[in-house]
């Protein structure tokens, strides 16, 4: 068993709004496209300083946390963004991490995007149940 790292794609949710109102050029949307560690652990999508920069967003909010360390502290949110894993987009917001740090797809983006992390076979992939696009409780 190891570690589950995925390529995403991400983008600025205010470019894109801009691009499809026509007050922005397609090619001006700001993305990355960036590997990160599924962490079953974390809770929220969490993206270095220097991604979040390329990507143009704004701290919305400070938010108290918990490391894995046990230390506790104080990070930005930012947003708004839209992830992509395979063909599987949401909008959301993601917590700064230093410049350096891995990026990480939490618990919240794997359950909107009802995707199951398989250690065993270091994959993310859609449960079995709903493979053409995410089945949501309601």
């Amino acid at each position: 068993m190891g570690e589950i790292v995925v390529d995403i794609e991400l983008e600025n949710v205010h470019d894109r709004g801009q691009a499809l109102g026509g007050s922005r050029a397609e090619s001006d949307v700001r993305r990355a496209s960036i590997r990160a560690v599924a962490d079953t652990g974390a809770v929220m999508l969490a993206l270095p300083e220097d991604v979040v920069a390329r990507l143009g967003l704004p701290t919305v909010r400070e938010i108290s946390t918990t490391f894995a360390d046990g230390r506790r502290g104080q990070l930005p949110i930012a947003g708004p963004l839209s992830i992509q894993i395979g063909d599987r987009r949401m909008p959301t917001e993601c917590i700064v991490v230093p410049e350096g740090a891995e990026a990480l797809i939490g618990q919240v983006v794997m359950e909107v995007l009802d995707l199951i992390p398989d250690p065993l076979n270091q994959t993310l992939g859609p449960r079995p149940e709903s493979p053409e696009r995410p089945l949501l409780r309601v």
